[in-house]
């Protein structure tokens, strides 16, 4: 059944997948490296899946100027940048605003999809009461993850089930560069300062950061991202003031009035991307940023995290991995004549900021 929103005006044009890919792109830093602050930049991205917190160093390093890894560490230690659950009950860094904004978004419907997935595994009932206890041994601070659970008794699937009912974020040294786990834990509040958006409020910057990290796209493109139904996201899209496009295919797409969709054929370099970067996720597809016929090389049951993958002229062409100090290129085809010499210098600069 059609949506009120997508009937309330008539699309626009058709948008090939072209110039889907190229506004992509540029949304996401990845056409040209740019000079931000941290935070500014990930909001600018839509936030960076951690769950290693290396890809949010490398997510940064490939799309900003002079990044150094020293500034996002200190970014953490101020807390200007928060790490914790997020979008599809993933982790993320994204910045202090943000932050909460996501949170009171999708706080119901995250909590919701936990329990239906962790019934038989957990007692849910119990829940609200353990988290209490958890945030009573928050109260006077950071702790670490392993003393948590020895002290409270907590096993594994109801430790992970905690943030469900209260906010947690991790704390530097850990979810760093030079201690990648993220398993020193603060409350949210005590570590960012008190939230004041309401769900309303966070649903509608949901809508609004995906559309300007990743659009045009659906409605349904936006909710896959965020980890909700799609119809959570109907009443604030009526609200907002909304390009309308059509793909090749005739979905409907949405997008914010003033977001870039540069020409198609402006140049996309080479770019070297972490794994678990979002752009490669599923809501991209219509952008073949990721061909289909590579998707099975990058997302299998091996590498459930995905590889470290490369782009060429704005599509993944192999992977690369770090070996011996330096970053060994494994391409899926034959590459364009001298794209060889501009990927071996990314990944030299890679190797170099690695190195540190």
């Amino acid at each position: 059944m059609r949506t009120p929103c997508m009937t309330s005006a008539v699309a626009e044009r058709v948008l090939t997948e072209h110039e889907l890919n190229r506004a992509l792109l540029a949304r996401q830093l990845l056409l040209e490296r740019v000079q931000l602050a941290i935070p500014r930049a990930l909001e600018r991205v839509g936030g960076l899946q951690t769950q290693d917190a290396r890809s949010g160093y490398i997510g940064l390093w490939t799309r900003l100027e002079g990044f150094e890894r020293d500034s996002l560490t200190r970014a953490l230690e101020r807390g200007s940048v928060a790490h914790g659950t997020a979008m599809r009950i993933t982790i993320h860094m994204v910045s202090k605003r943000d932050y909460w904004l996501f949170t009171e978004g999708i706080r119901g419907p995250r909590r919701e999809s936990w329990m239906k997935s962790h019934a038989r595994r957990v007692d849910v009932k119990k829940m609200p009461a353990v988290a209490r206890k958890v945030a009573s041994a928050l109260a006077e601070g950071p702790r670490w993850r392993r003393e948590l659970v020895e002290e409270l008794r907590l096993d594994s699937a109801t430790w992970n089930g905690v943030g469900m009912w209260i906010d947690l974020v991790r704390v530097p040294p850990s979810g760093t560069w030079e201690r990648p786990r993220g398993d020193f834990y603060a409350t949210a509040e005590s570590r960012l300062g008190p939230g004041d958006a309401t769900a309303e409020d966070g649903l509608e910057h949901l809508l609004r950061r995906y559309l300007g990290a990743f659009g045009p796209a659906t409605l349904k493109d936006a909710a896959n991202w965020a980890g909700l139904p799609a119809r959570s996201l109907e009443r604030v899209a009526e609200k907002l003031s909304l390009r309308r496009f059509r793909a090749e295919d005739g979905a409907e797409l949405l997008d914010l009035p003033r977001a870039p969709r540069p020409d198609p054929e402006t140049p996309a370099p080479p770019r070297l991307l972490p794994t678990w970067d979002a752009t490669l996720l599923a809501h991209a597809r219509r952008t073949q940023i990721l061909p289909e016929t590579h998707r099975a090389k990058v997302f299998n049951t091996a590498t459930p995290h995905s590889l470290s993958a490369f782009l060429v002229d704005g599509q993944v062409a192999g992977s690369w991995k770090i070996e011996r100090g330096k970053v060994r290129l494994q391409p899926f085809g034959r590459l364009p004549s001298g794209v060889r010499k501009q990927l071996d210098e990314e990944a030299d600069r890679l190797a170099e900021f690695v190195a540190g």
